[in-house]
């Protein structure tokens, strides 16, 4: 598919190097604020391109900087470069080589994507009207490491003015893009809930409080957050993960625990969820004569596109892949911390199709088969030096 798509001499020169860099970040794989060596190759690729670079960003965050030639705006580019705490299965030659770790959502294809256009951008940097700023952000995983690198600067000297980001995407195939005003990637939350009562012998159930059968009753009643309490035209999706109660087949328990995890867009409905969720749970545990504790954790909020940087990478990937290789309906209720960066300065956060099926390179983000078609790499670092150069334009 990528055949008759056509990327720059610049980039083309680089193919190679960007698969032999994602391949061994693959190999070595390292989990969220333990992204070392990660983080070394990056500063030392920067420095060897003559990049100025700031390291220890967040713990292992790094930030380049290329000074045009030419006064004008900063625009930001932001790659996420940690993994997941999983046991890769698939048994190619660069599969993870760190027991319990892997690369199974494509943060390394990103890293070496912003690689490239380090080199290309530092190369060009005499057309370039302004400043371009590389941010290598750990932890996007969890707990976050975007919050914290924002802390410590790294929209600053000199202030980023727009910021822009890609994904890859295996529900797309390699070749096309996904791009969307607005909401693309939903805000996700945690609540944890503890339930007691009075435990007893199975066989003479009257004789308790079930806190068994009061968590089943609150996990159904959730399902109306959804479907009764929220307008069905704004998605929001609440799942229930982990529940723990019991020890013995005959025995009712006095304490039951689960756990799940809430998704919205609306940044003027996600205040409102906790109180739901409690009202909720409260009347399905209180009417069987138990009582609960709740937990509720606002994690990342909603990763919302700006209308006009959009515009700036829709018209890029349209040039770059046609118009008919461009899906604009494309959203997800994952969560995702480039977020935080999008809610200080206007940006756009893309899909990057990378799905290969007849490669078999099918598997679904996080799965520990999860692979992607390295020929997205070239057509990433092309879209975001197109976008770099179209906003630069825009913007004089």
């Amino acid at each position: 598919m990528t055949k008759s798509i056509d990327v720059s001499t610049d980039v083309a020169r680089l193919r190679k190097d960007m698969v032999e860099c994602r391949r061994d970040l693959h190999a070595h794989p390292e989990m969220a604020f333990k992204e070392e060596r990660t983080a070394g190759i990056v500063a030392k690729r920067l420095k060897s391109l003559g990049i100025a670079a700031r390291t220890g960003v967040a713990k292992t965050g790094v930030v380049g900087l290329i000074k045009g030639a030419l006064p004008g705006p900063v625009v930001a580019l932001r790659a996420d470069m940690d993994a997941l705490p999983i046991i890769e299965r698939d048994k190619k030659p660069y599969r993870s080589g760190t027991p319990g770790v892997m690369h199974a959502c494509g943060h390394d294809g990103h890293v070496a994507i912003l690689l490239a256009v380090a080199e290309v951008l530092e190369k060009r940097k005499k057309n370039i009207r302004g400043s371009v700023k590389l941010i290598f952000q750990p932890a996007e995983e969890s707990p976050g490491g975007a919050e914290p690198m924002i802390k410590e600067g790294a929209l600053k000297n000199p202030d980023v003015d727009a910021i822009f980001g890609l994904h890859m995407w295996n529900d797309f195939p390699v070749g096309r893009v996904g791009v969307k005003p607005g909401p693309l990637l939903a805000a996700a939350d945690k609540f944890e809930v503890t339930i007691t009562a009075k435990g007893g012998h199975g066989a003479a159930p009257h004789q308790t409080a079930d806190p068994i059968l009061a968590a089943v009753h609150a996990i159904q009643a959730l399902q109306a957050l959804s479907s009764r309490m929220v307008d069905p035209l704004q998605p929001v999706v609440c799942s229930v993960g982990r529940i723990k109660g019991g020890d013995a087949f005959n025995v009712i328990p006095n304490r039951v625990e689960f756990a799940g995890t809430i998704r919205s867009f609306d940044p003027k409905l996600r205040p409102r969820l906790p109180k739901m969720v409690r009202d909720l749970i409260g009347g399905a545990v209180h009417g069987l004569g138990a009582e609960f504790e709740m937990t509720y954790t606002m994690y990342y909020p909603a990763t919302i596109n700006d209308v006009e940087m959009t515009k700036v990478v829709d018209g890029v990937a349209e040039g770059l892949v046609g118009k008919t290789r461009v899906d604009r309906n494309v959203q997800t209720l994952g969560g995702e911390d480039m977020s935080y960066f999008l809610n200080e300065v206007p940006g756009s956060f893309f899909f990057l199709g990378c799905r290969n099926e007849k490669k078999g390179l099918c598997a679904p983000h996080h799965s520990d088969r999860f692979d992607f078609d390295e020929e997205a790499l070239p057509l990433g670092a092309e879209m975001l030096l197109r976008t770099v150069e179209s906003y630069l334009a825009r913007a004089k």
